[in-house]
């Protein structure tokens, strides 16, 4: 009897891996029966399971892909025939079939990266995880090969269905349509992207998988396909054209062939031959073609498949047999949020959330159960969110636009023309800003303080702790004249950082934590989720026998007005913030001091111009520097060249 939670074994002994083990490339898996086939994908969801289990990653999207995985690389001649992924959280069977089947370090420094990764393999294509962009790169590839003549290559690209709520995807479709290149678009239909998919399109996608009709109609077309043989070519062009006749009534073929693209489908994702079958036509097609398959995201593990939410989307390290996490996860940043925007709601009925697909990862879920509408979940399309919100604010609403750091660099566009232009208040929730790590480098939200600190009128905060986050939540869904920005990183909260209680002329917005040593002669800021560091610094400067003041702002943009009273007489002002050094806060407040004519020697760290390799997030800091030894290290050095202890 299989167990709770075990992996569709139906094809093998939960031990053996004997079919995976024998491919090295996609070149592999050309001999194998259907047999086969079957067996190597119940043994790739069993080694999926193990290894994410103990490492955390993507684990549904990959659960669900095993089966077309398969097919398109039996189909078509990677690398020869690129395939692009969107997004690349999808690709671990990729790796598998690719020779990479040691997942033990997935995710981790020196191990293999949860996306598609050029350094691997010559297999993966694209880097870059940000959704709705497959079908540009893949229209620029075939776009390429046209023009240099390679017209027996045909570029693949793999796009969820939610993926199809962005924009970007449309903008390519639209040059696919009137191109005529060799590009086979995949659309993986799994209803999904992180949770249901929202939309028009979904709704018309999510109307065939409900459909009876439908059920009815894929089971006979599979039938049709096996009894072409057996009956005359008349009656089964017949059957085919009933077939079409069916699909026309309730498929969303017309959709995509009105805009010139020919459609395939709908095809059971994980039906290898019928996938297969689809895949070779569209291939021969030798034009864009539309490949439409249904799959079910965690397939074949019972505790993703039965889910009501999308938890198993990416998980951290949890127990193979149940599902559940080996480390409950503690009480977060995106949680404080979640409570402190349902809490401001329930007294101020203008206030309305925005998010892109991703309403329970960026803590909308709460509002969203008891003010149903007043979440609006616009897909994958940032853009559109930051300008839908400016109109919202027009309207008399405040909107809050929930996302994740390096999601909103997409929009910077609309924030600065149709938000701050227009002075709407609009707030700006940034999740997982700074370093985040294990996911790589297109998920580190290490831009945004330097890119929209440039925006004209916005108020950008980095608090330090629970406190501060809904204190700076509050004064943001006050104002109502420009955008406001609240970063803050992923993971746990730490402890309070309260401030020391203020002097006699406390500098305006400035808290200091702890003063060290007497009269400072080194005052260290540490900003956001940094602020901790600070006080660290500071500490070991004091048994070092240095004075030294630790201090942060919650409001980092503009510049606090306090910051000349709270760093005069300074020899070294040093910032440390969990973004871009180069044109980051730390530049900015010392180009400001230095005009109200405080003089002193600042030492700035964060994070250099340059994008970091998948490692947690006290490795990158390691190899960043944004440790306190080093930074302590730096702040002696400048002392003993200037004297500055005696300046």
């Amino acid at each position: 009897m299989k167990k709770s939670g075990a992996t569709d074994l139906d094809a093998i002994e939960e031990s053996s891996s004997r079919v995976l083990e024998s491919i090295g490339s996609p070149a592999d898996l050309t001999g194998l029966s259907q047999e086969d086939l079957r067996t190597l994908a119940a043994e790739i969801r069993t080694h999926l399971v193990d290894a994410v289990s103990k490492t955390g990653g993507h684990l549904g999207p990959n659960l669900g892909v095993v089966e077309l995985t398969i097919a398109i690389h039996r189909a078509f001649d990677s690398p020869r025939d690129p395939i692009v992924f969107d997004t690349g959280h999808q690709s671990y069977v990729h790796k598998l079939l690719t020779g990479r089947q040691d997942f033990s370090q997935l995710r981790k420094k020196g191990g293999i990266s949860g996306y598609p990764n050029r350094a691997e393999s010559e297999h993966d294509v694209v880097e870059n995880s940000h959704a709705s962009t497959a079908l540009s790169w893949a229209a620029g590839i075939a776009r390429g090969n046209t023009l240099q003549g390679r017209t027996d290559r045909t570029v693949v690209a793999v796009i969820g269905d939610g993926a199809l709520t962005g924009g970007m995807a449309w903008e390519a479709l639209n040059q696919l349509a009137d191109s005529g290149d060799r590009i086979v678009i995949v659309v993986n239909d799994n209803g999904r992207s992180y949770a249901r998919t929202m939309g028009g399109l979904a709704q018309r996608l999510d109307d065939i998988r409900t459909s009876p009709k439908y059920e009815r109609f894929l089971g006979w077309g599979k039938r049709t396909l096996a009894e072409r043989g057996r009956i005359g070519q008349g009656t089964y062009r017949a059957i085919r054209r009933v077939k079409h006749g069916m699909r026309a009534l309730f498929g969303p073929e017309g959709l995509f062939e009105d805009l010139g693209i020919k459609y395939i489908g709908p095809v059971d994702g994980h039906d290898i031959h019928q996938l297969e079958h689809a895949l070779h036509h569209a291939r021969d097609f030798g034009a864009p073609v539309i490949v439409h398959a249904l799959t079910e995201k965690g397939r074949g593990y019972e505790p993703a498949v039965n889910h009501e939410g999308d938890k198993f989307h990416a998980v951290g390290r949890i127990h193979p047999e149940t599902g559940l996490p080996i480390e409950p996860s503690r009480f977060g940043w995106t949680a404080v949020f979640a409570d402190e925007m349902l809490r401001a709601a329930r007294e101020r009925p203008e206030i309305v959330g925005i998010t892109a697909a991703m309403k329970e990862p960026v803590g909308l879920c709460p509002l969203a159960e008891e003010f149903p509408d007043r979440v609006i979940d616009v897909g994958i399309a940032e853009q559109h969110a930051a300008t839908a919100a400016a109109g919202l604010a027009f309207a008399g609403m405040h909107p809050v636009v929930a996302v994740y750091s390096t999601f909103l660099n997409r929009a910077f566009d609309q924030i600065l023309m149709d938000v701050a232009l227009h002075h709407a208040g609009v707030t700006f929730m940034l999740d997982r800003a700074g370093v985040t790590g294990d996911d790589g480098p297109s998920h580190n939200g290490v831009w945004d303080l330097a890119v929209f600190r440039h925006i004209p009128g916005i108020r950008i905060a980095a608090p330090r702790d629970e406190p501060t986050l809904r204190a700076a939540f509050r004064e943001a869904i006050a104002v109502e004249d420009g955008p406001t920005l609240i970063r803050y990183p992923k993971g746990e909260v730490g402890g309070p950082l309260p401030a020391l209680p203020p002097g006699k002329a406390p500098p305006k917005g400035i808290d200091v934590l702890r003063e060290a040593g007497g009269s400072p002669t080194v005052v260290v800021f540490g900003l956001g989720a940094m602020a901790a560091t600070a006080g660290e610094v500071a500490a070991a400067l004091e048994r070092k026998g240095v004075g030294a003041r630790a201090a942060t702002a919650t409001w980092v943009v503009p510049t606090p007005p306090g910051l000349a009273a709270a760093i005069r007489g300074a020899a070294v002002v040093v910032t440390i913030e969990d973004g871009l050094v180069e044109g980051g806060v730390g530049e900015a407040w010392e180009a400001a001091a230095r005009g109200a004519g405080v003089e002193a020697a600042w030492i700035h760290r964060g994070v250099p111009r340059e994008f970091c390799a998948h490692a947690s997030r006290p490795e990158v800091f390691a190899e960043v520097g944004l440790e306190p030894a080093p930074i302590v290290k730096a702040i002696l050095r400048e002392l003993s060249r200037d004297g500055g202890a005696a300046r």
